[in-house]
């Protein structure tokens, strides 16, 4: 019996939907307290890469965070826009919604 073909790129192809910055700010959405390490690992990333895409974002405006004990508490500033101009008027809480929605 035949199979269909997967949608979606095949193995090798070097392209995704989503930039590393965008799952790493998805991430943190879903659990602002979580470690870079946590991060990373559910990123398929490595730490230090998720570091430089956390400064990356809080520079630009998307995140901020606190101290709390040892670690980090992020917060995600929803009201900030996307930043290509093909996706003008686009807010970052419409993309985590759309992400995170269990639908």
């Amino acid at each position: 019996m035949e199979t269909a073909p997967q949608p979606g790129p095949g193995p090798g192809s070097g392209w995704t939907f989503l930039t590393n910055h965008a799952r790493v700010l998805v991430q943190i959405s879903r659990d602002p307290g979580s470690r870079t390490r946590d991060i990373a690992g559910r990123c398929l990333l490595t730490e230090r890469a998720v570091q430089r895409i956390i400064v990356d974002l809080e520079a630009a405006g998307y995140l901020t965070h606190c101290r709390r004990g040892r670690g980090n508490v992020y917060h995600v500033v929803e009201g900030t826009v996307l930043r290509h101009p093909a996706d003008s008027g686009a807010a970052v809480a419409d993309l985590l919604a759309l992400l995170n929605d269990p639908a």
